[in-house]
C-alpha cells in the first residue's frame, strides 16, 4: 500500500510558501497545516495573558494549556484554513504584526520548538498533508515524498512584503523593508535552533520570475515527473 502524499515546503521569508502550500492543498486535495499559525496562536495567548514571548518556561506553561486546531474554512472566506485557539476562530487576529513579532520570538524557543514538532507529527500522522515552514522536511516529515525550498531573490520577496504590508494599512518604505527582509534573512540563517538552510533531499524552485500560478504548475509537473501523482 502507498503511503500518503506528504509534501513539505520551506524557504526564506516572502518566498509565498503559505501561499503555495494553500493552493497545492486545494489542487491535490490535501490538509493544509500552517505551522506559523501554530506560533501566532501561541504569541496570541500570550500576549493575552500578559506573559512575555520570551520567557520560555512562562511560554511553555502556557502552551500546555492552550488547545490549537485546524479546520476547514467557511464557505466564502478569504483564508485557506481555520485555526481555532480553545474554540475560538483567531484567523483573522493572527493576521496582526504583533502575533507576528511575537511568534518570531516564541519560535526560537528550543523547548516550543520541540513541543510543536511533536504536535505537528500527531497532526500529519498517516494523513495526505502539504505543510510549510521550518522543521518540517527534517523533523516533522523526514519521509516526505516531495520536499521543496522555495526561493527568490532578496530584492523580489522585500517587494512582495512591501506589498503585503501596504494591504495591511503598515506604513514602511521599500528600502526600510528590504533591510528588514535582509535582516529576517540572516537572523535566520544563523540562529542556533533550526538555522534557514536547503536540505540535501530538497528540490530548490526560484520563484523569482514566476506569479503563483506558475509555481504550482511547476511543482504540479515535478510530482508527476516523479510518478507521485
Amino acid at each position: 500500500m502507498n503511503a500518503p502524499l506528504q509534501i513539505a515546503i520551506d524557504g526564506p521569508v516572502a518566498s509565498g510558501k503559505g501561499d503555495i502550500a494553500a493552493r497545492l492543498a486545494i489542487q491535490l486535495n490535501l490538509l493544509y497545516i500552517y505551522t506559523g499559525a501554530m506560533y501566532r496562536a501561541l504569541a496570541l495567548a500570550c500576549i493575552r495573558q500578559g506573559i512575555s514571548c520570551k520567557d520560555e518556561n512562562q511560554v511553555m506553561e502556557i502552551l500546555k494549556k492552550i488547545t490549537i486546531q485546524f479546520v476547514p474554512p467557511p464557505e466564502g472566506s478569504r483564508y485557506f484554513y481555520t485555526i481555532l485557539l480553545n474554540g475560538e476562530d483567531i484567523t483573522e487576529r493572527i493576521t496582526k504584526q504583533d502575533t507576528a513579532q511575537g511568534a518570531s520570538d516564541v519560535g526560537i524557543l528550543p523547548l516550543v520548538r520541540q513541543w510543536m514538532v511533536q504536535r505537528q507529527k500527531e497532526m500529519s500522522q498517516g494523513k495526505r498533508v502539504v505543510m510549510e515552514g521550518r522543521d518540517i522536511g527534517l523533523r516533522v516529515l523526514p519521509n516526505a515524498q516531495l520536499k521543496i525550498f522555495l526561493t527568490a531573490s532578496v530584492e523580489e520577496r522585500a517587494q512582495r512584503r512591501f506589498g503585503q504590508w501596504q494591504e495591511k494599512g503598515i506604513h514602511k518604505t521599500f528600502e526600510e523593508t528590504l533591510a528588514d527582509t535582509k535582516l529576517r534573512d540572516l537572523q535566520d540563517t544563523t540562529r542556533s535552533t533550526d538555522p534557514l538552510h536547503k536540505l540535501t533531499d530538497a528540490w530548490e524552485l526560484d520563484t523569482t520570475q514566476m506569479d503563483q500560478e506558475e509555481v504550482v504548475t511547476a511543482i504540479i509537473e515535478e510530482l508527476k515527473r516523479r510518478k507521485l501523482i
